[in-house]
């Protein structure tokens, strides 16, 4: 079967929207990226999590439903940075389990989420980018986001935790898992060569790299 969804899961600063871009030059991929820059919660949520985790929360998922519904019209092959279920099963999760959402918060949110999944198609492939705390740390201090940078490291490490948690019980679609702290595919011929060899298998000879 011919890939034609390939989700990139993992947590904050592990290299999503990089590896999203070399995909989509290498292969000539459809890339979908995060969309925190359409959140109008976003900044508000990170100063005040209890008082927005829930509008924030449910905006990412009305926008990431509409990336799902999008991406299954398209005839080309799709990259999405980041799925529906990260949202969902993560990131709201975790805030429901600090109390940032309340239980009647987190309850709307799931009927929300579980009305969306059933129509929506999983991924053909999951490429899963794992990497230490301390360099997610240090990529989110690079990139320059302010309202980030303000995360404590105890949110990021319990994040981490919870996406290893939920890759192991992820069904839907098969995982490649790629770890990041060193990975460079950008320029480092040993690195793309060995991402394209795991790769490979997955696709289609008319998928083969572009260049």
């Amino acid at each position: 079967m011919t890939v034609k969804f390939i989700a990139i899961a993992g947590n904050m600063g592990v290299g999503k929207s990089t590896m999203v871009d070399y995909l989509a030059h290498t292969y000539g991929f459809t890339p979908m990226k995060e969309p925190n820059e359409d959140n109008p919660f976003i900044d508000d949520f990170y100063g005040d999590m209890e008082r927005w985790a829930f509008s924030s929360q449910v905006s990412f998922l009305a926008h990431k439903f509409r990336m799902h519904l999008d991406l299954m019209k398209s005839a080309q092959t799709v990259v999405l940075d980041r799925t529906i279920y990260e949202d969902a099963e993560i990131f709201a999760r975790h805030l429901h389990r600090m109390g940032a959402m309340s239980d009647r918060e987190w309850e709307t949110y799931q009927n929300l989420y579980e009305a969306m999944n059933k129509v929506l198609r999983p991924p053909d492939l999951m490429l899963f980018l794992r990497c230490s705390l301390r360099t997610i740390r240090n990529r989110i201090r690079k990139r320059g986001r302010v309202s980030e940078r303000e995360l404590p490291a105890n949110y990021l490490r319990n994040l981490n935790r919870l996406y290893g948690r939920w890759i192991k019980q992820y069904e839907l679609s098969p995982v490649v898992e790629v770890p990041t702290d060193r990975l460079d595919y950008i320029s480092d011929f040993v690195d793309r060569s060995n991402l394209d060899a795991v790769l490979c298998p997955f696709l289609t000879e008319s998928q083969a790299p572009s260049i």
